[in-house]
């Protein structure tokens, strides 16, 4: 029954993976029919190939769901003065690219309007009170203020999944993500002041200590000191004080000589593709904050990911690398942006502030993605292995959620491929994202190896509400539409305080875990 169920859910739902459909964790509407993913016309997918037995590599599970993909949509717009007629991903990337499809999601949930914030510590109280409820799990106390409203049978609609939701004020999305977990601007704390003032003895020193560096910031940089922190800590700055200035000179210059030798030949026959890939995805880019619908944004996204893509043939552009720019190039603008960061124009900055951002944003994605490039590369061997090594984990883990899993044929590459593409940027906010990176960038090997114990962490923290969950589209559906829309900086912090323990309590697990 289980895998008569599964088959009618590819073949027939609607709501699958790679189409257009809620996301709480992202910012992604629904997107104008003419930027869905197409395929050649002929491109073989038939809907008769669909096995029931259960994927045992990543190309039987391309191939396994290969019936959920759109392929009859046309693209409507002319692109380079040609019609598209397909979409194309750098050469190398066949079998991968139906999977980048899949973590394709381009829709969320309408955000909520702004509700009046507690102005009094009795208002909070009663808030917490009246929101927050206290499990216990295997012994272990765990809050989650969305439990008790997800369906225990069966995944709810969009409306009354937002009608469930705790009413809490929506946070901003960019604005202030450094310093709280609710709009406004309350007083620094005496020990927020006394963490600003040890990261600033830091900095000032002629050689900055990276390791003391570090360990200050895994548990969160002050907003006024992150942007040179991250420079710092992603290798893009030198540690002697004294040589940051001229470094800095040098890398904005040979960024765009990069511009000026390559970015005309995006037209040509060779990278057209490319850019065209770019072009489309840019728009998805986060697009509930109007931050990055500004022309001037993402003409420097375009500039920024094609210049990488070239540079980089042995992956080129694959989807999910744009999503990775966003909290260098936020971080980055936070420097000269004091407030309402998501509304404000970017073209209204001088012409250099605008150039030394985009700069600076290419270099640090550039260091990112030199540490995980296997994720991008042809099949995306390094996402394969992270998925993999994530089942065995929370086989060790949770049994109980991995005998739920395999009862239900649900497999882990269905859900946690997007988690390690996009490092969870689809799940969490942006302000959860830029708050978790501080503690990536603090941690040896933080995007690699440390990313995959917050996954394992993250899924633990729905525990209940999968548990709840007793059929194969219930179950998938929770895991693409995690409730995370008003997360803040606490929640991130337990994700990862919770992960900080997984990987010491498991530190004898297999070499693979570390790959």
């Amino acid at each position: 029954m289980a895998t008569e169920n599964r088959i009618n859910f590819w073949r027939r739902n609607a709501k699958v993976p790679g189409s257009v459909q809620p996301v709480y964790g992202a910012q992604h509407p629904p997107l104008d029919p003419r930027l869905r993913r197409t395929y050649p016309k002929d491109t073989k997918l038939k809907t008769n190939n669909v096995k029931s037995k259960k994927a045992s590599s990543f190309h039987e599970f391309a191939r396994s769901t290969n019936d959920a993909w759109d392929i009859e949509d046309e693209e409507d717009e002319d692109f380079l003065g040609n019609p598209a007629s397909s979409t194309s991903l750098p050469s190398g990337l066949h079998s991968a690219s139906i999977v980048s499809t899949y973590n394709q999601h381009n829709s969320e949930d309408l955000v909520p309007a702004r509700r009046d914030i507690p102005t009094t510590e009795g208002d909070i109280l009663q808030e917490v009170q009246e929101e927050e409820e206290c499990r216990y799990v295997n012994g272990k106390v765990v809050k989650s203020s969305s439990e008790v409203h997800l369906s225990t049978c069966s995944v709810r609609t969009t409306l009354q999944k937002q009608q469930s939701l705790p009413v809490r004020p929506v946070i901003p999305l960019v604005a202030r993500i450094s310093d709280q977990n609710a709009s406004g601007a309350p007083p620094m704390t005496v020990r927020e002041k006394s963490r600003l003032d040890k990261f600033k003895q830091l900095l000032a020193s002629p050689n900055t200590d990276l390791e003391e560096l570090r360990k200050h910031s895994w548990s969160g940089i002050p907003r006024e000191v992150r942007p040179i922190t991250w420079r710092l800590l992603s290798g893009y700055l030198p540690a002697n004080k004294e040589r940051r200035e001229l470094v800095l000179k040098r890398k904005r210059e040979e960024y765009f000589g990069f511009i000026e030798q390559y970015y005309h030949s995006r037209t040509d026959e060779h990278y057209k593709d490319t850019y065209r890939q770019i072009h489309i995805d840019i728009p998805r880019t986060n697009p509930l904050i109007p931050l990055f619908q500004q022309p001037v944004v993402q003409e420097v996204f375009e500039r920024i990911l094609f210049i990488w893509a070239i540079r980089h043939p042995a992956s080129g552009y694959v989807q999910g690398i744009n999503d990775l720019v966003t909290p260098f190039f936020v971080v980055f603008l936070s420097e000269f942006v004091a407030e309402d960061m998501e509304n404000f124009e970017v073209a209204a900055l001088p012409l250099d502030t605008q150039r030394n951002i985009e700069a600076d944003s290419f270099w640090c994605m550039s260091k990112l993605l030199d540490g995980i490039q296997d994720n991008y590369t042809f099949a995306q061997p390094g996402i394969q292995n992270k998925v993999k090594a994530l089942e065995e984990l929370v086989s060790r883990i949770d049994e109980d959620i991995h005998n739920h899993f395999k009862k239900y044929e649900v497999e882990y590459l269905q859900f946690a491929f997007r988690w390690m593409n996009n490092l969870l940027m689809r799940e969490l906010p942006l302000r959860c994202t830029i708050r978790l990176w501080d503690t990536y960038q603090a941690e040896a090997e933080g995007f690699s190896q440390f990313h995959l114990y917050v996954c394992a962490a993250f899924l633990l923290e729905w525990r209940k509400e999968i548990l709840s969950m007793v059929d194969f589209q219930g179950l998938l559906m929770l895991l693409q539409n995690l409730p995370t829309i008003h997360w803040g900086n606490e929640e991130v912090n337990l994700l990862l305080a919770e992960a900080y323990r997984l990987k010491y309590t498991f530190a004898d697990a297999p070499s693979h875990y570390k790959r």
